[in-house]
């Protein structure tokens, strides 16, 4: 067998492909860096993906869904897969990434190599196992969104393990450090059937007694089983084969034990899946130029450099997982949302280094409600814009903060990741004309607890921009509402009868007219629209008026819009 080599250059190359990874790749390719992803597994998600099945969680309450990218990526779900089935989700992902001009993907490609030079990193290397063939990608720019912080071979300083309480005056944290952190877990799926077959474990797997059984929820009924736990007293990276072998044994014996019980509360359920690859919480935390920590989590995180928010509890998995008798998790109150500041996603002594997902710059506690997926997807998010936009100005990732600060907030903003306390500014065209409804045009592009945003339109209604004299307008900014109070997680049980709907709200078919020159004209037209965001462009010509048409929605409900700026 001969062993081949590559390369491969980029502006940015993102090494991991779980939600962060992709996010940050598809965000810097869509705004102009050539990008190169570079994931270990034969499919993109990471914890979410088919291998693993964890659910996307995110910030508690009403409205606070994150957007963005993941809103996008979660209604293609919807659009491509209405069955839910996680194969598919899998390709989801794929096209997700795939369809992007500037992005090159290479799977199953593990990084072994970092070389650097004058503190930054030139390239990674990479063996790729269905290729037999080594990639050595050199770049401007270089994203860890691993969650194993594999590119910390360049010598960035990195955390591990849970500081001690007066470290950062955190109460919740422990009195001494320790290299302790949460475990890793592999799940099971069920599925509903009409006959009992009993069920026997492997001679190699646990067999549960009364007497032996882990003091957990052996329930069937919506169980995602996410507390077959083990390997937080033990090495997550380094002993992630030992750690996999004994949650092995652990869900096989739980599965027996629930499916013969002889109170029957099995007996409905059959075992559908098991995974083979457990899903990591926490290893390695790189260090930036800001570490977020309990306290200011609790402060509700308001910092002038926020780029994206969390809003799960600190949910701080006890160390000793399934085998500590008390309950697994002690879920700690946090503000929902709370700001995630930028100077926490770069690396504070490796100066071309982002990172994105569980791996950023924060303690323990904080990472204990950070390290959720759908808070990772905008780290991922803000990653990427901040590093096209260092691409465009030649600058660090440090230098964004210094100088472009303000630039990255309000593209992320623009493009529908909501950031707290930072307003997003409407486009000064829209503002010079007259609207036929106003709240269309005031930046607010959700529901928020000061109440109701945009307005409904039924088949046929309109939004109109009329302005004095002629504007030259090349486009339209258009936010629709696409049920923010639906989570579009992936199901713990696939049932071959659940079928999801497009959002009942957003709208399906729409057509964007103007007037020019006295005559009605038809600029931009939407037949089967499945997006909450959508950009429209095309060459710019001078009008008096901009309308939005809505002809068609998904359902028999009247259509929302949040949005409907000209530009």
């Amino acid at each position: 067998m001969i062993i081949t080599r590559r390369r491969l250059s980029a502006d940015f190359v993102v090494v991991g492909g779980g939600i962060a990874g992709l996010c940050a790749a598809v965000a810097a390719a869509r705004n102009g860096a050539k990008t190169v992803i570079i994931q270990d597994r034969p499919m993109f998600g990471g914890n979410a993906s088919s291998e693993i099945r964890m659910w996307i969680c995110g910030a508690h309450g009403e409205n606070r869904k994150e957007t963005g990218l993941l809103e996008e990526l979660q209604l293609d779900n919807y659009y491509y897969n209405p069955t839910m089935k996680y194969t598919i989700w899998d390709d989801v992902m794929y096209g997700f990434a795939k369809q992007e001009k500037n992005l090159t993907v290479l799977l199953n490609t593990t990084v072994e190599k970092v070389e650097t030079e004058n503190g930054r990193i030139t390239s990674v290397t990479g063996w790729n196992l269905t290729e037999y063939c080594r990639y050595k990608v050199e770049g401007k720019l270089f994203a860890d969104c691993s969650g194993d912080s594999i590119l910390r071979l360049s010598g960035a300083k990195y955390r591990s393990g849970r500081e001690a309480r007066d470290e950062f005056d955190e109460p919740h944290a422990p009195e001494k450090a320790d290299a302790k952190t949460m475990g890793n877990s592999i799940l099971i799926q069920l599925r509903r059937t009409d006959r009992h077959i009993p069920f026997r474990a492997p001679e190699w797997a646990y067999h549960y007694t009364e007497e032996t059984l882990p003091k957990r929820n052996f329930e069937p009924e919506g169980n995602n089983f996410w507390w077959m736990e083990f390997g937080g007293v033990m090495d997550t990276v380094g002993d992630a084969d030992a750690i996999r072998d004994e949650l092995y044994k652990i869900a096989y014996g739980c599965w027996e034990y629930i499916k013969n019980h002889p109170d029957g509360r099995g007996r409905k359920w059959e075992l559908d899946w098991i995974g083979s690859l457990p899903g990591k919480r926490e290893n390695i935390r790189y260090v930036g130029d800001h570490v977020l920590c309990q306290k200011e989590v609790e402060a509700e995180g308001k910092f002038d450099d926020a780029v994206a928010y969390g809003g799960w509890t600190m949910d701080d998995h006890h160390p000793e997982a399934i085998y500590y008798p008390g309950a697994p998790t002690i879920f700690h109150p946090a503000p929902s949302p709370f700001g995630i500041p930028y100077r926490s996603l770069y690396s504070v002594n490796i100066d071309n280094l982002f990172f994105a997902g569980r791996n950023i710059s924060t303690t323990h506690m904080a990472l204990s409600s950070t390290r959720v997926m759908a808070t990772t997807s905008m780290l991922g998010q803000a990653v990427g814009t901040a590093a096209a936009l260092a691409v465009k100005y030649g600058e660090s990732p440090r230098g964004i903060y210094e100088r472009h600060l303000d630039e990255l907030q309000q593209t992320l903003l623009d493009q529908d990741q909501f950031i707290p306390n930072i307003p997003r500014r409407v486009s000064p065209l829209s503002l010079r004309g007259a609207i036929s409804c106003e709240i269309l045009r005031n930046g607010r592009d959700r529901d928020w607890d000061d109440g109701k945003q945009g307005a409904e339109f039924p088949a046929g209604g309109e939004a109109v921009y009329r302005f004095d004299a002629p504007e030259t307008v090349g486009g339209v900014r258009l936010v629709f509402d696409s049920d923010l109070s639906d989570l579009k997680r992936q199901l713990n049980v696939e049932d071959h009868q659940m079928f999801r709907a497009m959002p009942a709200q957003l709208p399906k078919k729409f057509r964007i007219e103007a007037t020019v020159g006295g005559r009605k004209r038809t600029l931009a037209e939407v037949a089967d629209n499945h997006h909450r965001l959508v950009l429209l462009r095309w060459e710019p010509v001078p009008c008096t008026e901009v309308r939005l048409v809505l002809e068609e929605g998904w359902s028999e409900r009247p259509m929302r819009v949040f949005d409907f700026e000209v530009r």
